[in-house]
């Protein structure tokens, strides 16, 4: 034991005192403050701001006044407003609370963003194609479209259907400029239709509008206000994490063994332990490093949620179930890794023997969505007793919104364990035999045979 602990120590403390293991670990909460911060910035600067001039042709002269109105400053600032606001709405309690506090600093930079469309009203009779040389004319303001509005837009006609409008546009305007203009016109001619019915626009939206009712979640123990998207993305985060460690540690395991067996010192390590010993250190030690890099996720994710007031949405008996299935998946995996880096002389020998075991690790991500929308369905169920995909499907069940009997979970448990120790069993029977031979690798049927005959 004590042999197998050395072991262990040294591989625990080769991988941490990297830089490329300190890269790795930071390489997720980077990409999720990219995610957060930088890429809605990519997909929607600040600087950008929708500057210019709309032409506008209404042949039936009944939507001008209303076009007019919809395209006044004062009211694409309010429109935006409004629409920031539904959007705040839909957010957690914790975040418009935030909100709330900041809301003369939002309120500024909405306005800041609000577009300036300047309305260019042509005479109902306007020549449609020589009005469309218009939109190329550069040398005054920027020309955003041209909207011909047809005669039907206010009227209906005699089938009772409405019209809309034509939009002619130059080659290089942006779709968020568009948007902008769209949704202009459309609250024009809304409005010029409740008109023309004689009906007041505001009642009929009051009338028609139904708020989404506050959902709260019953559970036995308590009651909690339901985050709309969490009971979705919650399986999917959960799974992300496990997987994460596994391929941490297991990719190190690979690595690890494949460069100690090309650069020979695999020899001097076998001449001082058994297989078994080297073989029980290096996942021992590789576990370790997995461990630190699952409860930095868990910790930054507990974070965020204690940040928003969110974390009474968590059940912590999910935490437990992660690293219990995380052992069991690390285990299963990192056993087979450590089997393949034992019988090949590179890293490129590897990829024809880890494509198998990659299936297997991705596969609970091609079926996430069925499982985690209908979690005791029969293929869910089957899904959790198979292993090595089972801890990631039980895990995704427990997750989501109908977890499932606790003596399916506890079965899953024990049929991961038996997974566990059949795997061991597989690497200890080809990691003695491949660890001393060189040459061609040997393929997956080899593998099977040897650990048979062994």
């Amino acid at each position: 034991m004590r042999k197998v602990l050395l072991v262990a120590r040294r591989e625990f403390i080769a991988t941490v005192s990297t830089k490329a293991f300190i890269i790795g670990l930071l390489i997720m909460p980077m990409f999720g403050l990219v995610f957060a911060i930088v890429f809605p910035r990519l997909l929607n600067p600040r600087s950008f701001k929708t500057t210019g001039e709309v032409a506008v042709i209404d042949p039936s002269g009944k939507a001008i006044e209303d076009i007019r109105t919809a395209f006044d400053p004062a009211r694409v600032a309010e429109r935006r407003e409004d629409q920031a606001r539904q959007v705040l709405n839909q957010a957690p309690a914790a975040v418009r609370q935030i909100a709330d506090g900041r809301a003369a600093q939002m309120t500024a930079a909405v306005a800041a963003a609000a577009p300036d469309l300047r309305l260019v009203e042509r005479a109902p009779t306007a020549d449609v194609q020589r009005e469309k040389a218009w939109l190329l004319d550069t040398s005054g303001p920027k020309h955003l479209a041209l909207l011909v509005i047809h005669d039907n837009a206010v009227s209906p006609s005699v089938d009772g259907t409405y019209g809309s409008y034509e939009a002619y546009v130059p080659s290089s305007l942006d779709d968020r400029s568009m948007n902008e203009i769209h949704g202009a016109i459309q609250e024009a001619l809304l409005n010029a239709r409740a008109r023309n019915q004689g009906f007041d626009r505001e009642k009929m939206e009051a009338l028609v509008r139904v708020p989404r009712g506050k959902s709260t979640t019953v559970t036995r123990d308590a009651e909690r206000s339901t985050v709309r998207g969490l009971n979705v993305f919650l399986p999917i985060g959960f799974m992300m994490l496990m997987f994460m460690g596994v391929m941490m540690g297991g990719q190190s395991l690979l690595t690890s063994t494949v460069e100690e067996k090309s650069n020979r010192v695999m020899e001097v390590l076998l001449s001082a332990l058994s297989p078994m010993e080297l073989l029980a250190g290096k996942i021992l030690g590789q576990l370790g490093v997995s461990l630190i890099a699952l409860g930095l996720y868990i910790g930054l994710g507990l974070a965020v949620l204690v940040s928003f007031a969110m974390l009474g949405l968590l059940n912590p008996i999910l935490i437990v179930f992660l690293v219990i299935f995380f052992l069991l998946a690390y285990l299963t995996y990192g056993s087979l890794m450590l089997s393949v880096g034992a019988v090949v002389n590179d890293m490129r020998e590897a990829q024809s023997l880890m494509m198998p075991i990659m299936l297997l690790l991705t596969f609970p991500f091609w079926v996430w969505f069925p499982i985690s929308m209908n979690p005791n369905s029969g293929f869910s169920t089957v899904l959790s007793m198979i292993p090595p995909v089972n801890t990631f499907a039980m895990l995704i069940r427990l997750s989501s919104t109908t977890p499932p009997p606790w003596w399916q979970v506890f079965l899953s448990i024990g049929i991961g364990i038996g997974g566990v120790f059949a795997a061991l069993w597989f690497a200890s029977k080809v990691f003695k035999i491949g660890l001393l031979m060189y040459g061609k690798p040997p393929n997956l049927a080899t593998l099977i045979r040897w650990a048979r005959q062994a």
